[in-house]
């Protein structure tokens, strides 16, 4: 079965370049992005890789922890970081998940029955500290996947678990928030002492809470 926002996503245990991963526990209480590939040695997700290894920084500073996933052998992910490293100009400081087997693939669902030889889709999870799945993200073989927009999605994601706000299309981190239609007009003036200007009824703006 697909996984569903909200859901709590399937534990296991799986060797990686970084040693065994019992998923659950690797979590502990961070947000987790859990990335997959369709094979080793192939260009898209050279690109990919070399990317989130280039953003490791900002990942630890909002307490993000990332692991990739190929149905691949640790062996082999070893000899490809080395590639990684060379041609995308970083370091792969994160683990990738080994799973020849494709059980982990297909626990989550990442081999579609239309997908190029049965490789893994380029799925992409975002796990709060609750274990619980936010976001899905699936891309085809042929369009490698735009890390910022999974790092902007990120900084909502934690902003909207802590204040009662939603954010717009297109914003920006710094940007301004929209009330929650929850919230009544007299809590709203209490839990938003930055103001806010009720455009409609239901589109009430606010300054972005400070996290």
């Amino acid at each position: 079965m697909a996984l569903r926002l909200g859901d709590t996503v399937p534990d296991f245990t799986a060797e990686s370049t970084q040693g065994t991963i019992k998923f659950h526990d690797w979590i502990g209480n961070n947000w987790v992005v859990f990335f997959s590939h369709p094979k080793d040695f192939t260009p898209v997700c050279t690109t990919e890789l070399g990317s989130v290894a280039k953003l490791a920084n900002q990942f630890a500073q909002k307490g993000v922890k990332v692991a990739a996933l190929s149905v691949d052998s640790v062996e082999d992910h070893k000899k490809w970081i080395n590639d990684i490293n060379e041609t995308q100009n970083c370091t792969v400081g994160y683990p990738i998940i080994g799973d020849p087997e494709r059980k982990v693939a297909n626990l989550y669902d990442m081999i579609h029955p239309n997908a190029i030889d049965n490789m893994t889709v380029r799925s992409v999870f975002i796990i709060g500290p609750d274990k619980k799945l936010k976001l899905t993200l699936t891309y085809p073989a042929s369009t490698g996947r735009n890390f910022d927009e999974i790092f902007r999605v990120i900084e909502s994601l934690q902003l909207t678990a802590k204040y009662s706000v939603a954010t717009p299309a297109d914003w920006k981190p710094g940007q301004d928030c929209i009330i929650s239609p929850s919230v009544s007009d007299a809590d709203a003036k209490a839990k938003f002492p930055k103001g806010y200007k009720a455009i409609k009824p239901y589109l009430r703006i606010t300054p972005q809470p400070n996290l």
